[in-house]
């Protein structure tokens, strides 16, 4: 026999039962003659006694002892799969020894467990700034870059870090607004429009500063060309001084070309700047800075892009199809609007979105029966996946403001 003692509690093997399975560690224990081979197996050795000694978990090596009385390994649903996989390991026995459905079970277990700390740390990521104060050691001006890294990237550190975040969400809010006013007709008149320069101007430089004070405290600049928030700064700063460009490039045409050509390039830029201008839109991007809300979103967009790719794969077929099924059966009727396939896409969006805008409707028979089973997919088809992003949502929602208030 192979006295065994694990972990402090004592078990019995034979070693005609060990040694049918040589690769395991008891196996082996049971076949070598050489006493230093079987002590490099051990932890230790009791002479008086003849126990091996072995520091592992007892609870978990009831199942290995099974598993050389019987030949099957047994797999407990309340084990940890990390844990459990460490101890097989270490006593030499596979997995493959198991019996196919706990091994299954388990394998789920194990992806489970796998995808839970994949998101924990890539929600621990969301949160944490892609600099560290201690970055700052031994680098050049680093306590003032240091400081000016805790008042843009961490508004809980000072009064004014959190001033400067309450700023930057306010001039997000007045920048939109000011967009949105400026296309008002009251307010495009002399004294309106120079109202909506200076505010447009205002919140530009703010905005400006601000990205300067990020990009100067940064201590890699691949890393903060490569943020996506650093990337919407980027963005929201850029229409500003490209409208400034075409317009110096509007006046340099005036001056040197023909009247001509004059009004057809002065048509043209105006069009790029209405492009420009409505980048603006994308300011708003800004808040999601300081909004756990719109990075919960953001993080199940992403988490998630699998099922809402599916969804529009689902919506194109169900598009393709019954529009085609609705040509079919409209295309006859005097002064339709099925005319074509193409032209039938825009109401089968609107009805399997169940919008229905009344727009264009069906007259025949066989086109209402075609609309009603449009509407029916549109309607399963739509409360299949909200549940899920929904629970999803709320649940990358709660992890993110407990692990925000944590830190």
């Amino acid at each position: 026999l192979l006295n065994i003692n694990v972990g402090g509690k004592l078990f019995h093997i034979a070693c005609k039962v060990a040694a049918q399975y040589p690769v395991t560690r008891l196996g082996k224990l049971a076949l070598h003659t050489d006493p230093m081979k079987k002590l490099q197996l051990c932890d230790d050795y009791s002479v008086q006694k003849n126990e091996y000694f072995f520091d592992r978990d007892p609870s978990i090596f009831h199942y290995i002892f099974h598993f050389y009385r019987s030949g099957v390994l047994w797999i407990m649903d309340e084990m940890c799969p990390s844990n459990f996989v460490e101890e097989i390991e270490y006593w030499g026995i596979h997995l493959k020894y198991s019996q196919r459905c706990c091994r299954i079970l388990f394998e789920e277990k194990q992806d489970e467990l796998s995808e839970y700390l994949k998101i924990q740390k890539e929600l621990e990521a969301e949160l944490e700034p892609l600099d560290s104060t201690g970055q700052f050691e031994g680098k050049f001006l680093g306590r003032f870059r240091k400081m000016i890294w805790n008042l843009t990237e961490n508004p809980y550190s000072s009064v004014p870090a959190k001033i400067i975040a309450v700023m930057s969400s306010f001039f997000v809010l007045i920048s939109i607004v000011g967009m949105t006013l400026s296309t008002v007709e009251e307010m495009k008149h002399k004294t309106g429009k120079m109202w909506m320069e200076h505010l447009e101007m205002i919140c530009a430089i703010f905005f400006t500063s601000e990205y300067l004070m990020r990009l100067m405290s940064s201590s890699s600049l691949k890393n903060f060309l490569r943020a996506a928030f650093n990337a919407v700064d980027l963005v929201a700063i850029l229409p500003f001084y490209v409208q400034i460009l075409f317009e110096n490039l509007d006046e340099a045409d005036t001056l040197y070309h023909e009247e001509l050509h004059r009004v057809e390039n002065v048509s043209k830029l105006g069009k790029v700047l209405k492009m420009i201008k409505l980048m603006r839109i994308f300011r708003i991007l800004k808040l999601a800075r300081h909004s756990t809300g719109l990075r919960a979103f953001g993080f199940t967009i992403r988490q998630c892009y699998q099922q809402v790719c599916c969804l529009f794969l689902f919506i194109a077929m169900g598009i393709f199809a019954f529009s085609a099924l609705m040509h079919s059966a409209e295309h006859d009727v005097p002064g339709t609007n099925f005319t074509s396939i193409p032209y039938t896409w825009w109401w089968a969006a609107v009805s399997l979105s169940t919008v229905g805008y009344g727009d264009t409707v069906p007259d025949t028979v066989l086109g209402r029966i075609v609309a009603f089973g449009c509407i029916s997919f549109g309607i399963i088809l739509n409360g299949m996946p909200i549940s899920i992003l929904y629970n999803k949502f709320s649940d990358y929602y709660a992890k993110l403001k407990a692990h925000e208030n944590e830190t």
